[in-house]
């Protein structure tokens, strides 16, 4: 299962560990992130161009029957629409049950601020999405659950089903592409995942790629992966005709 889509970039950014990124994506292209160090996470909110919707993945989990993002599956929003579809990834796991890191969450590290540390500074994800937030005329109230692309949160066998962090789930290189089924605002943090109790603040960078993918048809793989996959890219192929 290889979706085809652009080879080369129509745009590439870099963003480096512990960093922030926005990106207006429009329907037919692709996002693509590739790790460019080992152990990365990029916690990532989604949004429709509108602001009318936005990710929720309460919805695409229940949907889908997963408690993962994976191929093929789509990202739905609010009212059930589709949003963006994964549709290719070198790991297999992407969590998308433990949200994003909130300051409190490096009180671990070294005190740090932008005064003595400069851009190195440690910022949680968090603090860096209202930076990014703030930019659209957006806040708080518009924060909502991420998915973490390539980080893996199992659960143990105890009698609370407790959520365990798995670390060093990708390498440099890990890549996974997004195809926006609609236009849409993307916000991404490289930012260390909220289980991740490693004792040193050195987040991997990921590369972005935008690109163009062939549009989808009635056998492409999100859109047999499920009926209600099928539902939300139909329903959105018709809310944007």
């Amino acid at each position: 299962m290889t979706p085809l889509f652009s080879q080369t970039p129509l745009f590439s950014h870099e963003i480096p560990g512990g960093a922030a990124w926005s990106v207006s994506i429009r329907a037919g292209r692709t996002l693509t992130l590739t790790t460019t160090g080992d152990g990365a996470n990029v916690s990532t909110l989604v949004f429709a161009a509108d602001r009318l919707d936005r990710m929720n993945l309460p919805d695409t989990l229940k949907a889908q029957m997963t408690a993962r993002i994976l191929p093929p599956v789509v990202l739905m929003s609010d009212r059930g629409l589709a949003l963006a579809s994964v549709i290719a990834s070198s790991v297999d796991w992407h969590d998308a049950l433990c949200g994003f890191t909130r300051a409190a969450d490096l009180d671990r590290f070294t005190p740090t601020d932008y005064q003595h540390d400069r851009n190195s500074w440690h910022r949680s994800a968090r603090e860096l999405f209202l930076v990014e937030l703030a930019k659209y005329g957006m806040g708080e109230a518009d924060l909502h659950g991420t998915v973490n692309f390539f980080s893996k949160v199992t659960s143990s066998l105890d009698p609370l089903c407790s959520l365990s962090f798995q670390s060093n789930a990708s390498v440099v290189g890990d890549h996974v592409t997004l195809r926006a089924e609609q236009d849409l605002l993307i916000v991404l943090a490289t930012t260390p995942h909220p289980l991740d109790q490693s004792p040193t603040f050195d987040p991997a960078g990921v590369r972005a790629d935008v690109g163009i993918a062939d549009p989808w048809d009635d056998a492409d793989p999100s859109a047999t992966f499920r009926a209600e996959s099928a539902r939300a890219l139909e329903q959105t192929r018709k809310a944007f005709a």
